[in-house]
């Protein structure tokens, strides 16, 4: 049947027809737009990948430094070795050159250059120069190398905590190398190179390089020679009283500053243990920052300090002590169990009398030995620039017991990291003002030095005239027979302290205590502070005026003599005697001989008579030097 078409169907399939092209142009105009102007960067940059090849360029870590100038870590260029199997057209000769030169296992090498299903592979990291030249001089196609860097400490085992180590991959894994990683470790720079659709070279390309841009420059606190020094001892105290492990710090008074802090035994960080993750992670620790402890004896200058500022104690107070206080119906012993007698403040701070310190804990009462002890930075992080810090434990104010309260007083009861109870010192010694102790001191980035400015969390925590008297509380507890005796013609107080350690089980761990010693210098106003740890001496005592107060002395000796100080009295001559056989004597006739010879003793022990000593007869010892009596 025949069909006719009118003008006006004909309009109509025209206009249809139109308005399909032009929906179909429109559409293609928008997808363009999208393509081009909305994901025009995004597929720019994986059509880039998909036609280039690229490398990184490792950023070098920026250097650190001690505050002297002295370079503690300094990177150095290594580079990484990557086979392209794909461009590779010798694989046996390739893996043999590769193997021999890295010392690399052939058969795996092979392996990995004749693996052509994926683009690129790794074959080695931190090349050294020479060895990376000689491989780039083999001309070996499809081998490329790839600059990266490494970390070298001048100092080996030196400062191994503080600094810490970086991985393989050029992060910071522990101490100031990771806690300060981002300003350390700068920005990557990359290497491109045009490739065929199999990712292999295409001959005559263009190259891309972006250079890395290298970390910030560190400056520390720490002073290198006072850390040798600090570290010299806590190594001798490892020969000498074999404990379980040793820290010590130096740190400034005045604004907190550490100037040196260690702990042993420890590594050299240009060879870590890697193959030990155990040790590796127990000698990386900070101990005095990380750990908790039971402080004993030393935390009596916080106890003082609170009972002075509070006008609840002077020093014309006397205590009387029988060897012991019955509170709550429990009978709490000092260490000395016949008893210190009658003694005035000073006297009992000297002897360490636990009495007199259950005597002003109670006097405070609990909310005011709780609010000391919140200002003093108890119970919370001090905020020092190590990671890891440990917060310490105070019990809750509302279940202390009056028994509880006067065993804080003593230094029981209580846990604190070392550096909470050195920072609260430094505020009692320095005149009241609480700052935040610190590692890093400035940042060098571009030539250009920002200060970091010590931060100060409270200031007036107690008044000067308090502070005055707790130094003069230190200086007569170390100088026993005179002024300037504890290290000869040197005005310095200290005080020390030995607490028991604690199984997991929660119970008192017997036969195990960290035995401690807290020196200041100059006593009537300190600059310095020497603290000396030591954990689970086993050579026979374990009192920290035996295994920790005498190397404290060596500290500050050889401290002073790096520092050039002169001494406050030339005429202080120390004198030395021999010490006595006092084994199967009593109690008293050993206490008499140990007084002709001006020595002081501490017992251990309940029974009457002296069944061992320490030191041995026949040793050289300094006049004032407390001994030990075993009974």
């Amino acid at each position: 049947m025949q069909k006719f078409f009118t003008l006006f169907s004909l309009k109509k399939r025209i206009l249809a027809i139109l308005l399909v092209i032009s929906f179909i142009f429109c559409a293609l105009v928008v997808r363009l737009f999208v393509i081009q102007i909305i994901n025009g960067s995004s597929l720019q940059l994986r059509a880039t990948d998909q036609w280039t090849r690229d490398l990184s360029i490792v950023a070098p870590r920026g250097s650190i430094y001690d505050r002297t100038g002295s370079t503690l870590a300094v990177s150095y260029t290594t580079y990484n070795v990557y086979v392209r199997a794909r461009e590779v057209t010798s694989p046996s000769q390739t893996a043999y050159v590769l193997s021999q030169e890295l010392d690399l296992d052939y058969a795996s090498v092979y392996e990995k250059v004749t693996k052509r299903s994926v683009s690129e592979v790794l074959i080695k990291m931190q090349v050294d120069g020479e060895t990376a030249e000689q491989i780039y001089n083999a001309k070996l196609d499809g081998v490329y190398l790839a600059e990266t860097s490494d970390r070298y400490y001048p100092n080996g085992n030196l400062l191994s905590q503080v600094l810490g180590f970086i991985s393989v991959d050029n992060v910071g894994q522990t101490g100031v190398e990771a806690y300060y990683n981002n300003l350390l470790k700068g920005e990557d720079g990359y290497s491109y190179v045009q490739s065929d659709l199999q990712g292999k070279e295409i001959g005559g390309s263009l190259r891309y390089y972006v250079p890395a841009t290298a970390g910030d420059d560190l400056i520390l606190t720490i002073d290198s020679k006072m850390q040798l020094i600090l570290e010299q001892a806590l190594e001798q105290i490892m020969t000498e009283q074999l404990p379980k492990s040793v820290a010590g710090l130096i740190m400034d008074a005045d604004t907190s500053e550490i100037l040196a802090l260690s702990n042993k035994p420890s590594f050299d960080l240009n060879d870590v243990p890697r193959d030990d993750l155990e040790q590796l992670f127990e000698q990386s620790r900070i101990k005095i920052v990380t750990d908790i402890y039971e402080p004993g004896s030393t935390f009596k200058i916080l106890t003082v300090a609170a009972a002075l500022e509070e006008g609840l104690v002077s020093l014309d107070d006397t205590f009387y002590c029988p060897g012991y206080r019955v509170i709550d119906g429990e009978r709490i012993k000092c260490w000395k169990t016949i008893g210190h007698g009658q003694q005035t403040l000073a006297e009992a701070f000297a002897n360490s009398c636990n009495c007199c310190f259950m005597d002003l804990a109670l006097r405070l009462g609990v909310d005011k030995f709780y609010q000391y002890m919140e200002k003093f930075g108890l119970g919370k992080k001090t905020g020092i620039d190590i990671a890891g810090e440990g917060s310490g434990i105070l019990m809750p104010k509302s279940q202390v017991r009056t028994v509880d309260l006067a065993r804080m007083g003593f230094g029981h009861a209580v846990a604190v990291s070392p550096i909470q109870l050195l920072s609260a010192v430094a505020c009692i010694v320095n005149g009241g003002t609480y700052n935040q102790p610190k590692v890093l001191s400035k940042i060098m980035s571009d030539s250009e030095i920002e200060e970091v400015e010590t931060k100060v969390r409270e200031q007036g925590v107690i008044s000067e005239e308090t502070s005055q008297i707790v130094n003069y509380l230190l200086e007569r507890a170390e100088n026993k027979t005179g002024k300037y005796t504890f290290v000869e013609g040197y005005n310095v107080g200290g005080k020390t302290g030995t607490a028991q350690k604690y199984s997991e089980s929660g119970g008192i761990a017997q036969g195990k205590y960290i035995s401690s010693f807290i020196g200041t210098y100059p006593a009537d106003g300190p600059k310095y502070i020497v603290f000396i740890m030591v954990d689970e001496p086993s050579a026979g005592a374990y009192y920290g005026s035996i295994v920790a107060a005498p190397y404290g002395k060596i500290v500050f000796s050889n401290l002073f003599e790096y520092l050039g100080e002169e001494k406050q009295d030339e005429s202080v001559v120390v004198k030395y005697v021999t010490m006595p056989n006092l084994v199967g004597l009593s109690l008293t006739e050993a206490a008499v001989e140990l007084k002709k010879l001006n020595l002081y003793y501490e017992l251990d022990g309940e029974g009457e008579y002296v069944t061992e000593q320490l030191p041995p007869p026949g040793t050289s010892i300094q006049e004032g030097t407390t001994v030990i009596l075993i009974t």
